[in-house]
């Protein structure tokens, strides 16, 4: 294992490498494109032997992908916010073909207004397109997670397609120190990529058809159970993972102070280690307070969740994304948790950082306490006097 002070977007690029995929469809968009940049480079010096295609947009990228898993290939492809919604279509074909493609999403902002910045609305207001979805934290968890989606996506039981996310230009360009495995490490933990759902002259069949009403319910709900047992296939990739990198990851979310913790903020993505930090500092001052970092939006963690939350008063979440006219997106997710549950504590939704807006530890301090209001609201962050 090497160690260097890496961009998340570098470290990505190095996870990927290290899985080796035989194909990799590239088209630039910021804040993504560095990653096809230093793979690009990789290919060149021969240190990533890789098929790297240069396509002419991003629904040509992951159609391009859609091919070459299909002949049974291991892939990579990357985009970012217009891109992912210019993909749209070609989401829910490699999901509905079961093709366990990975794909880097670097979260930035949707026009209009135009903004290269980074908040969630991309990935989230694609969230029922059939792929896993995972926040990395940091540039560490970046380039573990590059590993990591590559077994969970490509295990037989799951055989689904994984989006990435990493927050554009919190994470995607900002630097600190990351641990590269060795090459040898990633082959004992990654097995080759085999499926039997592929182009096949030997055993021919067919894939990508039409199926009408009497059987199309059928390949959805195949497609449903894929996710939900990605739940168990993310636990055993983890626990491998220790194993044989010795660092720990925690299943579908993080928790911090949440076992006697009367108010909790949930969250996903890099702002978390922020939350984490004032959790720490109020704690000092004898505030009951925890945090819950989401690390996987689909499949979504009910159970856990629910476990976490069910000793507090109140707890809030926190996103960048808003479903216009109703509510952020993860609170609604979070709340069909809390109704299943049957958990009545107090909820609330905060939204922030729309368009790259700094979210700052007093932000986060405020949240905390309008929490001991009790009582629920919708607020917008950092909102000026005039700007409305």
């Amino acid at each position: 294992m090497s160690r260097a002070f890496l961009s998340g977007n570098e470290a990505f690029a190095h996870g990927v490498r290290l899985c080796a995929p035989e194909v990799i469809s590239a088209y630039p968009i910021t804040p993504q494109t560095i990653v096809v940049e230093m793979l690009s480079s990789m290919v060149e010096e021969g240190s990533l032997k890789s098929e790297f295609i240069h396509v002419e947009s991003e629904h040509s990228a992951l159609s391009c992908a859609i091919g070459a898993s299909a002949v049974g290939a291991r892939t990579f492809t990357a985009t970012s916010s217009q891109g992912l919604l210019y993909m749209a279509e070609c989401l829910v074909y490699a999901s509905g073909g079961r093709f366990p493609i990975v794909m880097m999403n670097a979260n930035r902002s949707t026009a209009l207004p135009w903004n290269i910045y980074g908040d969630q609305r991309d990935s989230l207001a694609l969230l029922d397109s059939g792929w896993i979805q995972a926040y990395a934290k940091d540039a560490q968890e970046s380039l573990d997670l590059a590993i990591l989606s590559y077994y969970i996506a490509e295990n037989p039981k799951v055989s689904t397609p994984f989006m990435v996310n990493l927050d554009g230009f919190h994470l995607t360009h900002t630097y600190e120190v990351v641990d590269i495995p060795h090459v040898e490490q990633v082959d004992e933990f990654l097995p080759p990529f085999q499926t039997a759902n592929k182009m096949d002259f030997a055993y021919p069949k067919n894939l990508a058809f039409s199926a009408g009403p009497e059987h199309n319910a059928a390949f959805k709900y195949k497609e449903h159970l894929g996710i939900l047992r990605a739940k168990e296939v993310i636990l055993e990739a983890e626990a491998r993972f220790a194993d044989i990198f010795q660092r720990k990851y925690t299943g579908l979310i993080e928790t911090c102070f949440c076992d006697d913790a009367d108010y909790i903020l949930i969250t996903l993505g890099s702002i978390a280690g922020v939350c984490f930090n004032v959790a720490d500092e109020l704690r000092a001052l004898g505030q009951k307070v925890g945090v819950i970092r989401i690390r996987y939006m689909r499949p979504f963690p009910n159970d856990e969740i629910a476990h976490a939350v069910k000793n507090a008063k109140a707890l809030a979440v926190l996103e960048k994304d808003i479903s216009f006219g109703n509510e952020g997106t993860v609170y609604t997710n979070v709340n069909s948790c809390l109704k299943k549950a049957n958990i009545n504590a107090i909820s609330s939704n905060f939204i922030g950082g729309l368009g790259g807006k700094d979210i700052s530890k007093d932000d986060i301090k405020a949240i905390f306490g309008k929490l001991q209001e009790g009582k629920s609201q919708i607020s917008f962050l950092a909102l000026e006097e005039g700007e409305v």
